[in-house]
């Protein structure tokens, strides 16, 4: 028998973030958060999300043994303002037991039509700043810091319970070689001389800072569109500034100013973490700290998190002033390959902005969706 209990004291917090170090302990594969970042984007007095959404988190037990989580959330933002009656649930996980996942799933259920709400998706979190997707396709690849990781089964339990795709990403990756400066440098030249555009470049993390909330705003315009979106909030602004930004290399993020030096575009590329965060296994003490900041400094992989471009500069060619101002940094860095985070699958721009690097798919994921 399968027995739910919310979590609500830092003890079981704990319990809930530790869960997957049990369940993946056996997998080269899946990356360990560090636990102290997790519980604090838990904790309702350190996260400015919980000022627009609630949230509940579930373990489930089974011969007193934790076999399972759930987070459910509500974003009042998305339903208040956008009109959009859904219930999110995120951090799922569980044993390869029916039971289990029906059970965890139930009672998002049941808190989803305590709402009134329509339908509930995930896994997502609660903003698109979080993971996203239940992992369908490449699972012998390992993970990385913005991404959650699962067994293959997980597909197969929810769609037994009548959840159907809601949203398909995929995951690309190209070795840096195929980066040839003879598709951005000519354009990159263009661009500027056309629309009298300029890059930004800076080597200090407090002169990215003076560009964050700017770049925030820019963020909240250029995905406006996107489905499932919802806007960065001003008082966010100032968790994702110290969550993000201050552990990205600056000279990772990339800007680029119109005539009149308003921010039109900006690129956020961060070293991946993955091996690091392996080794860490979820602690920054005594030696996990010492692995990220070796990955911060010495990986040759990097994750493309995040490009944003003004609407009104977006298919003028803007991209390959970005473009052109990576590859020299990472010619100097030695980069050897590029991923790309989770992507929508019917975004055929972001397709068609990255064509020419030749880039292969390597992972799906997916969201699901049921009506309450």
């Amino acid at each position: 028998m399968v027995t739910l209990k919310e979590a609500t004291t830092k003890s079981e917090l704990k319990e809930f973030v530790k869960f997957p170090f049990s369940l993946y302990k056996d997998s080269p594969y899946w990356v360990p958060p560090i636990i102290a970042d997790e519980l604090a984007s838990f904790d309702k007095d350190k996260n400015p999300v919980f000022k627009d959404a609630d949230a509940w988190f579930f373990l489930a037990y089974k011969n007193n043994k934790i076999v399972g989580r759930v987070a459910a959330i509500v974003n009042h933002i998305e339903i208040n303002q956008q009109k959009v009656k859904k219930m999110r649930f995120g951090w799922f996980d569980f044993i390869d037991d029916t039971e289990v996942s029906e059970a965890l799933l139930q009672k998002v259920s049941e808190i989803g039509q305590k709402h009134q709400l329509s339908y509930m998706e995930g896994p997502v979190g609660f903003s698109n700043m979080d993971k996203v997707g239940v992992l369908t396709e490449g699972y012998d690849h390992i993970g990385s810091m913005i991404t959650w990781y699962n067994y293959p089964y997980y597909v197969q339990h929810i769609e037994r319970l009548g959840f159907t795709v809601e949203k398909e990403y995929v995951e690309n990756k190209f070795p840096f070689a195929n980066a040839d400066p003879i598709f951005f440098e000519k354009a990159n030249l263009l661009v500027k001389k056309r629309y009298g555009v300029k890059e930004l470049n800076f080597t200090k993390t407090e002169e990215v800072m003076t560009m964050a909330d700017e770049m925030f705003d820019l963020f909240n315009e250029s995905y406006a569109k996107l489905s499932s979106f919802v806007p960065i909030t001003d008082i966010q602004k100032e968790y994702f500034k110290k969550k993000y930004i201050s552990f990205i290399n600056p000279e990772y993020i990339k800007f680029v100013v119109d005539k009149d030096d308003k921010l039109i575009a900006f690129g956020i590329v961060m070293p991946s973490f993955s091996t690091a965060l392996q080794k860490a296994k979820g602690k920054l003490f005594p030696f996990g700290l010492f692995h990220l900041l070796w990955a911060k400094k010495k990986s040759k992989e990097v994750l493309f998190y995040l490009i944003g471009v003004h609407p009104e500069y977006q298919n003028k060619g803007v991209t390959a002033v970005i473009f052109n101002q990576y590859h020299e940094t990472f010619s100097k860095k030695g980069i050897e390959t590029c991923i790309r985070t989770p992507e929508l699958a019917d975004n055929v721009a972001i397709r068609q902005l990255w064509k020419h690097f030749d880039p292969k798919i390597y992972k799906r994921r997916s969201t699901y969706r049921k009506d309450l």
